[in-house]
């Protein structure tokens, strides 16, 4: 049960790690690569692309 303690705080770490990374992606302007890459993809799957 010891290892529940800090699986709260793990998550917390995680996430907020997650949203520095994301932060760092719109710093350096990847936003419109990413949305290029999945409107590409989209249009594949669905037979146009």
């Amino acid at each position: 049960m010891k290892h529940l303690k800090y699986a709260g705080w793990r998550g917390l770490g995680a996430a907020a790690a997650g949203l520095l990374m994301m932060g760092y992606g719109i710093y350096r302007n990847e936003v419109d690569v990413v949305m290029a890459k999945a409107v590409s993809i989209c249009l594949e799957c669905i037979g146009i692309g």
